[in-house]
């Protein structure tokens, strides 16, 4: 069968096994390795991304789901080699040692700030209680997802004053 999607802008049609997930042909088909297989179950967070808007566990999507949507990933956070706030500031925070959970956890809080660009300390938690690290810890990570709304928030309110 033959699906169609966008993924981090571009149009793609794909002709595959509609039992397929959307992290298989992400990974296999697209070369979009930056989503990782963790659990494939949707327990680990290490295949988030973004589906039309909500962070989302790529493994438990079916490319049948994908069907007309529009999919980020994180290889289309940066701008070119302009990397994203949150990126920027899960480097300068010391958040991510291994980096195995980097992707799913810039993903997840994409996704928080996309909705809530002042996000609370608690509500930080909830977007990545479903993302695992099992070797930052999670402190590093609330700090910098912090660090990086409040420096897109001085972002926007600039471009609002232009």
């Amino acid at each position: 069968m033959k699906f169609r999607f966008q993924v981090n802008g571009k149009d793609f049609e794909i002709e595959t096994d509609p039992n397929r997930t959307l992290l298989d042909v992400l990974r296999t088909d697209l070369g979009l390795t930056g989503t990782k297989y963790g659990c494939g179950v949707g327990q680990c967070g290490a295949c988030t991304v973004i589906v039309d808007g909500t962070a989302r566990c790529s493994c438990l999507i079916l490319i049948g789901q994908a069907q007309g949507r529009q999919v980020e990933t994180v290889e289309g956070l940066s701008n070119g080699e302009e990397l994203h706030p949150l990126q920027d500031s899960f480097i300068e925070n010391h958040a991510l040692q291994c980096g195995y959970c980097t992707p799913g956890m810039l993903m997840s809080t994409k996704g928080l700030l996309d909705k809530n660009p002042s996000p609370s300390e608690e509500e930080i938690k909830v977007a990545i209680s479903g993302n695992l690290c099992r070797c930052t810890g999670y402190s590093q990570i609330i700090t910098a997802v912090k660090k990086a709304a409040k420096k897109m928030g001085k972002v926007k309110e600039e471009v609002e004053r232009r």
